[in-house]
This record gives structure tokens, sequence and C-alpha cells, in this order.
């Protein structure tokens, strides 16, 4: 592999209603095999999968920095969550059990919990290996086939992994990969064997996908857009507060759902607090993502960079103030030069009501904004549609407990920023959508509950 910025990768069919289809009927068929398997035999497969993903991790790391830009120290981060993913849930596939309920007069009741049939997964661009398996791995580990359609901007990476399942052991067709667009989705969301859908992805579309599910009946999991809150109070670890935003903000060149990008700093260390975040922003060192000294890439495509670089433009005509970044960046290696590199940017002076505030950006784009109480801060905080993630950063460990239970979203984080281990159940509030990846809640959304009473003396009739 070599890095080619601005140029074709390969050249990937998008799958039809045809070809949709058949990959249905695939997985069906895979489905009544791997159903009727135990536990216990689905665990040892999927160990099989997380080995080798753990064996190839250089391999599908360099894949996966092509794919999508980001830096070859993050792609072997995702690859690491993405193995840990699968023996997590292989883990739990023979644990996995109903109740049983004792009723008068030796009676009883039981539950069985039993998996949903076809699931399809709908994977975002920033994360494609690692998205597709923290919704194959419980659907999996449920019993379930899977579906599933990558980003048409990132295809590759998710066809090994399809890969690395067969050679795992599971049965033909188990875990089928389709690929294209929004007509690739809606043939898939729309196909009468599929019985759940898992997206991830923006709001627009999340709201599409759940008008075709609602048709079909159908359930799903929406893990859609954010704009979430960062609140650095002054009696926080200044260092580990400055590294918590940059985390924050600039992973994978600023293209994640959750980051903390509205940045509330206590005004009696705004100053401080901005200057340093300032210093170490203008050091990260952006190029060839292959490059191990590498921290940030090149964004997905030149739309997306114009996008970008339109919100920050729009900014300075609002009356914020670029501190640093924000311009385009061109590598010095020639052969980078039709990257769509950028340097990430930190704008003061902001206010709650600019667009640079309000809207998701999705790109290496820092807001900062002062306050100056606890009670003012957590209000604004909250005072947005979306509700996927907060942090708060603070030495007072009760003051952190009750800012996090006041803030309306789904995943929160004390002292730290984007640590999402597979352990922990991830997802949002409000437009941030409903339903939850990873832990063990993923397992509620990939299995359903029947119930069985049994009576053991004669019927009470009222008749």
């Amino acid at each position: 592999f070599k890095t080619c910025p601005g140029r074709v990768l390969c050249k990937v069919p998008c799958s039809g209603e045809k070809e949709v289809d058949l990959a249905v009927q695939s997985a069906k068929a895979a489905f009544k095999i791997w159903s009727q398997m135990s536990g216990m035999e689905r665990c040892r497969v999927m160990l099989e999968a997380a080995r080798i993903i753990r064996e190839q991790r250089e391999e599908i790391a360099t894949m996966e920095t092509i794919n999508n830009g980001k830096s070859i120290f993050e792609a072997r981060v995702d690859i690491d969550v993405s193995w840990q993913c699968l023996e997590y849930y292989a883990g739990l596939a023979g644990s996995l059990a109903g109740e049983h309920i004792q009723l008068p007069g030796g009676s009883f009741g039981y539950t069985r919990r039993e998996p949903l049939g076809v699931c399809v997964g709908i994977g975002a661009w920033n994360y494609p290996f690692q998205i597709a398996c923290w919704k194959s791995g419980p659907a999996l580990a449920c019993g379930n086939a899977m579906v599933f359609k990558p980003s048409p901007f990132t295809p590759i990476s998710v066809v090994r992994l399809a890969e690395i399942f067969t050679e795992a052991g599971v049965p033909k067709g188990l875990f089928n990969v389709v690929q294209g667009g929004a007509a690739t989705g809606q043939f898939l969301c729309q196909h009468p064997d599929v019985a759940k859908i898992s997206f991830t992805g923006s709001v627009p579309t999340g709201m599409k996908i759940m008008e075709m599910a609602a048709k079909g009946i159908k359930p799903v999991t929406l893990e859609l857009g954010g704009k979430s809150p960062l609140i650095i109070f002054s009696d926080s670890d200044l260092d580990n507060a400055v590294k918590g935003a940059l985390m924050a903000n600039f992973l994978t060149q600023g293209e994640v759902c959750c980051n903390g990008t509205r940045v509330f700093v206590e005004r009696k260390i705004l100053d401080t607090f901005t200057k340093e975040v300032v210093k170490r922003t203008q050091k990260i060192k952006i190029g060839d993502p292959l490059l191990e000294d590498t921290r940030m890439g090149a964004l997905i495509n030149r739309p997306h960079l114009n996008r970008v670089q339109g919100f920050i433009k729009q900014a300075k005509e609002q009356g914020a103030e670029v501190l640093c970044g924000g311009d385009l960046y061109v590598p010095d290696d020639p052969k980078l030069k039709n990257g769509y590199y950028m340097r990430p940017c930190v704008l003061g002076n902001c206010k709650d009501d600019m667009t640079c505030v309000k809207e998701e950006i999705f790109g290496p784009v820092m807001a900062i904004l002062p306050f100056d109480t606890e009670e003012e801060v957590v209000e604004r905080a909250n005072a947005t549609k979306f509700g996927l993630a907060g942090g708060v950063f603070t030495r007072d460990i009760q003051k952190a407990h009750r800012v996090v239970a006041a803030l309306k979203a789904g995943m929160c984080f004390i002292n730290n920023y984007n640590a999402s281990p597979v352990e922990l159940p991830f997802g949002g509030y409000k437009f941030s959508g409903f339903g939850r990846e990873n832990g063990r809640a993923a397992i509620e959304y990939y299995s359903q509950l029947k119930t069985v009473c049994v009576e053991m003396g004669d019927v009470e009739s009222v008749f």
C-alpha cells in the first residue's frame, strides 16, 4: 500500500436491488445454521476472528489509513478496539440466558432470549472497520446474521472483515457486504426479510432510515451526530484538561461524532488555558498518515474539506477569532500535494448563537467559550438539539458527578475524553439518536424476549 491522496484507489461496483436481495437471502440461509449453534460454539468462532484481526493488526491498520486518511497511530488503536470488541461479545455469547419464574400451584414461566434474524448495519466513513465490528459483534453473539453497507467513501476495509469472519468459520453468507450509497441503503432498509437496522451517520439520513423502518415495523439503532460540550473548571489539572481538549477535538482530523467541540472554560483560567491549547495545537504534526510521527492525516474528501472551510469562514464573519490554524495545509512531499489537508483550528471570541457553536462541523475546529458559574454552564451545555456526549474536567469529584448527572447526553467523561471501551454502552439522547452500541446493553438491541407460561394443573376457565 502507498498513500495516494486525491487519486482513485480502486473502483467498487454499487449493489442494486438484485445484489441486495442475494446478500439478504444468503444471510437468511446462514442464519438458520448460526442461530441453532450454542453460545459456546459461536464464542469459539468469534474468538478465532478476533485472533486473526489481532495477528494482522498492522496490515489492517495500514489498509484503514489508506481507506480513511487517519494516522497509522490512530488506525492501530481502531483495530485493537475491533478485536477487543469481538472478544468481548464472544465472551457474552455463551452466557446469554433467560429467566425462570415460579408461579402458584407448581406452575412456572420462563423467558428465552432469541435472535432477530438478518440485521442490517450501515456504517460511517470515520471508523469503517471499528464500526463494522461494533455492530457485528453483538449481532453475531446473539445468533443473528448481518448484511453490512460501508460508506461509499471508505468501502475497502470492511471487505477484509468479511473475509476474516469466513476464515474464522462462520457459515457462508453470515456476514455479507454490499457496496453503494443512498439507493443501496434504501433497498436494505425496505427489504422484507430484514429484521433490524443499525445506522451510524448523519441526522437527516437517520430520519429517513426511521421512516423506512417504520413501514416494516423494524427496530432501529441510530448513532447520529453531536455538538458535545466539554467543561473545563478552574480547579482542574490544567495540563490534563488541555490534553483532554485536544483529544476531544482533533482525533481523526476532527471527524468524530462525539467530539467535545464546544469547549466551555471557566473565565478565571480562560487566557492561560487558551494560550496552552493554541501552543499545542500548532505543534500537531500533519502529513503522510503512514509516517509514525504523523498525528493528523487528511480529511475524507474535497467536498467535506470545503464544507469545513466554509464553517470557519462563516465563524469569522460572525465575529469569532481564529487563534490558530483553519487554513489549508500543503505538505512538503510532492506526492501529497493533492491531499485534503488543513491545519487544526482553534476559535476564540465565540458566542452560543454562532453557527460554528450550534452546528456539527465534523472537522478539526475547536470553539472556546468562557463561563462563570456551574449553573450557567450546565444550562448552556444542554442548550442544543444534540445529546451524544459531554465532558467535565475538575478536581472536585462531587462537582464532577453533579455536572454529568445534569448533562443531557448519553456518553459522559470525567477528566478524560473520547475513551470508548467496548465494555461500556455508547449512544446518545435527543437528535443524537437512540439505542446503544457496546456493553451488555447492545444485547438488548440484537435479541428479543419470548415468554413461555407453563400451567401444571387444569386451566382455570371463566366459561
